[in-house]
């Protein structure tokens, strides 16, 4: 449920959410840095890292852990993918990704 509630969090807080990767210049696209993104740059990630993580246990399945790494491992480098775009051609994001150190985890990644 935390995983769900943080994902909720950031997707209401980051008008610029979204499934796909782009920078949204139709729409002003600008760095926010409220709410979760206070303490990590990519709080909507995390929510379903959880999730992902959570699900099988919650569910007794031990054999679906596997897929739930899996994907786990996917978001991680989905992650450091879109940290290198923003970074590349999001205006202030580079500063915001100094000021915010932690992509994932504070105090891990």
């Amino acid at each position: 449920m935390a995983g769900i509630l943080l994902t909720f969090w950031a997707m209401v807080t980051n008008r610029f959410f979204s499934a796909t990767v782009r920078i949204q210049e139709d729409r002003g696209h600008v760095v926010v840095d409220g709410g979760p993104y206070r303490h990590m740059r990519h709080p909507g990630y995390v929510g379903a890292l959880a999730f992902t993580v959570a699900s099988p246990v919650a569910l007794g399945s031990w054999l679906a852990l596997i897929p739930a790494v899996l994907t786990s491992a996917l978001l991680v480098v989905r992650t450091a993918l879109e940290d290198r775009t923003l970074r590349r051609e999001l205006n202030g994001y580079r500063e915001y990704a100094n000021r915010v150190r932690y992509r994932l985890a504070p105090g891990v990644w």
